[in-house]
């Protein structure tokens, strides 16, 4: 796991490992109390058509796009990188939506504006991380201020106010940093009862900023087991990773998040490029040495882009099926897990975009990259652009 020093900003792997640190601790029953089992079973459905679980297929269609400082200068954000992602999300992907997420009050706010000027539904998440709980409140503000001048141009956009916060914002769970409250979170070293004051606590400041700078509806994405109080937001969002054989156990498994009659928001769905990998739900990532320079997979993995692709599809059949308001694939890119065609150093086997970097010298940090499309990424055009042209 890598922290991107220059930004404060916590990376994929961190954030991943922290949601499947929490899965096991309401596992474990140390965690927040989730919903009771009758809820979970009746689910609450909302009128066709509004997004919560009415049928008729989803509103939007679209995909994660993180935006960083990057581990390395040759993987930072590029404006001009940008502007050519989004097009082929647009063009070849098919997708109506985009979600814009990660830090920098700039380069969320140009990625905004791009994703606008091309027609995009745009749902706007900061996730800045590991800075003051006043400094992450500042960013979500000035980036919720530019979502609402671009909506009040016309264009289609909800804001998120962050994403998990007890991973992100200081002073929820103990810890000085994200694998600090991690290692808290799995050892049991935190009071839930204290946990949960504060992160409600937090959740309805963030949720206050929001409703201050944006008219438009408001979001927040949650890990599956969290207790929001979504009296708080227009639309419930839902970071996704569960795994079932059976694909009617999905549909149970979703309508435990229908019972507020609110639109229902998939923020992230997906999985790793291994045979297996959907099984590890979360934690897929969780399979990279970087304790070895280069880093290495580790174990004997398999690379897989069908059991991705078919993951993919099968929960976005579902979600069409259930006429949810929006799914975003989880992700476009990961430009700090390159392909490899030697197995050991395939960093990709361990991302979930549905792209993979390909470097033109792979020992360079410095060297030039390009994408290629996986079966991932072809698999989910053909499903977004059938449901276009319906």
């Amino acid at each position: 796991m890598h922290r991107d020093k220059r930004s404060g900003g916590i990376s994929r792997a961190r954030f991943l490992a922290g949601a499947g640190a929490a899965g096991a601790a309401v596992a474990a029953g140390s965690f927040l109390t989730g919903p009771s089992a009758s809820a979970t079973t009746t689910g609450r459905r909302g009128g066709s058509g509004n997004g919560s679980g009415g049928g008729k297929g989803l509103t939007h269609r679209g995909i994660c796009y993180t935006i960083g400082a990057g581990e390395t200068p040759a993987t930072a954000w590029n404006a001009t990188r940008m502007r050519e992602d989004l097009r082929a999300i647009r063009n070849d992907l098919h997708a109506t939506s985009i979600e814009v997420t990660g830090d920098g009050v700039d380069r969320l706010n140009a990625t905004a504006s791009e994703a606008a000027e091309l027609g995009l539904h745009i749902w706007l998440q900061p996730t800045l991380g590991d800075r003051p709980a006043t400094e992450i409140l500042d960013h979500l503000a000035e980036t919720g201020r530019h979502l609402d001048r671009l909506r009040r141009q016309g264009a289609r956009a909800d804001l998120s106010v962050g994403c998990e916060f007890w991973l992100f914002v200081p002073g929820i769970v103990p810890g000085a940093n994200a694998e600090e409250r991690i290692r808290n979170l799995v050892a049991g070293n935190y009071d839930p009862r204290q946990m949960a004051r504060r992160l409600s606590a937090f959740t309805a400041r963030a949720a206050k900023v929001g409703r201050s700078v944006f008219g438009g509806k408001l979001s927040y994405a949650a890990a599956q087991d969290d207790e929001v109080d979504w009296s708080l937001f227009d639309i419930v969002g839902i970071d996704y990773y569960s795994y079932f054989p059976d694909r009617a156990d999905y549909v149970r498994d979703l309508r435990r998040y229908l019972r507020w009659g609110k639109p229902l928001a998939i923020t992230e769905f997906g999985t790793c490029t291994y045979a297996g990998a959907p099984e590890q739900g979360g934690m897929g990532w969780d399979t990279i040495d970087y304790t070895k320079q280069p880093p290495e997979i580790k174990g004997d993995l398999v690379r897989s882009e069908r059991t991705q692709a078919t993951y993919l599809t099968e929960l976005l059949g579902v979600f069409e099926e259930m006429g949810l308001y929006v799914a975003m694939a989880f992700e476009f890119l990961t430009p700090d897990a390159p392909h490899s065609p030697v197995p050991r150093y395939d960093l990709d086997l361990a991302s979930y975009a549905v792209v993979k970097p390909i470097k033109d010298l792979f020992d360079d940090p410095e060297s030039d990259w390009h994408w290629e499309p996986k079966q991932a990424f072809h698999a989910l055009a053909r499903c977004y652009g059938r449901a276009g042209r319906h």
